[in-house]
């Protein structure tokens, strides 16, 4: 993902912000349905999909981290963002996915760590 272009950054009039409940990202409900999500779109599959944008994705977040360089970044490290494309991201996300993306994370062997909790 290091050499993944970064994801748009939200304008001061962004409405409607939204974060990813798998990695976190936030981005206008728009720019997520125009590009999915660009960390997860593989499995979230939301570009285009207004309806899987509004069950992937949740309006309540608290906080912003902007990540310049999220392989270095111990704040990365800590959000287990690392691995992720530049952008601003939720510190903590309210809401946790759906039966039907838990069980293709299943599928592929991918354990779900919702992201409203403080890490353990």
């Amino acid at each position: 993902m290091a050499d993944a272009p970064p994801a748009p950054i939200p304008s001061q009039k962004a409405k409607h912000l939204r974060a990813c409940l798998l990695c976190s990202i936030v981005m206008t409900s728009t720019d997520f349905k125009k590009e999915g999500c660009p960390n997860c779109e593989e499995i979230v599959q939301i570009q285009g999909s207004a309806e899987k944008v509004a069950k992937s994705t949740s309006a309540q977040f608290d906080g912003i981290i902007a990540l310049t360089n999220p392989p270095e970044s111990w704040v990365a490290r800590w959000q287990r963002t690392g691995k992720y494309v530049q952008g601003l991201y939720a510190v903590r996300v309210t809401g946790r996915i759906t039966q039907e993306l838990q069980a293709e994370l299943d599928h592929r062997g991918i354990t779900y760590r919702p992201r409203d909790t403080i890490q353990e």
